[in-house]
């Protein structure tokens, strides 16, 4: 299993470190969740009117939020299988990383906790979880929390 993480940073605020720290939790959330075969996620970063405006365009919500995913396969019936040769396209996670900061001082725990839990939040919608009922957003967030314990981003 490989897993290809494009990252932009529109907001040229993170750094080298932070930005490692996104393929790192996502390919260790790869094997957590035991994918099999080659995998490509994109992961932006932007600021609160960026995403209010994405927020806004793409789910009907004219405020801010702090992560937003867009699955490539969602909405279909079956996840369309990769062209021979190339990966399988998951989708794209876009961050708000003033949130980042503002969550981070709010639960206090360190930016790269907050960084690593919405990151892993919105992969994990990538892979088809959601939190619209109460199991839902149990598994969900069960998972994400498993993910992140054993990497290592504790509170």
């Amino acid at each position: 299993m490989t897993i290809l993480v494009e990252t932009m940073d529109e907001t040229n605020t993170l750094t080298s470190k932070q930005l490692d720290l996104i393929q790192d939790i996502i390919t260790h959330a790869s094997k957590v969740q035991e994918l099999d075969g080659d995998y490509e996620v994109s992961v932006s970063f932007v600021d609160d009117e960026e995403i209010r405006e994405l927020n806004k365009e793409h789910r009907g919500k004219d405020q801010g939020t702090d992560v937003l995913s867009f699955a490539l396969n969602e909405g279909e019936d079956e996840v369309v299988a990769p062209i021979s040769g190339m990966p399988n396209l998951l989708g794209d996670i876009i961050v708000s990383v003033p949130r980042i900061s503002l969550q981070a001082e709010d639960y206090g725990h360190s930016f790269e906790r907050e960084l690593g839990f919405l990151v892993v939040h919105g992969f994990l919608h990538l892979l088809g979880y959601d939190h619209l009922t109460e199991q839902e957003e149990k598994e969900m967030f069960g998972r994400q929390e498993e993910i992140l314990t054993s990497y290592g981003l504790v509170r």
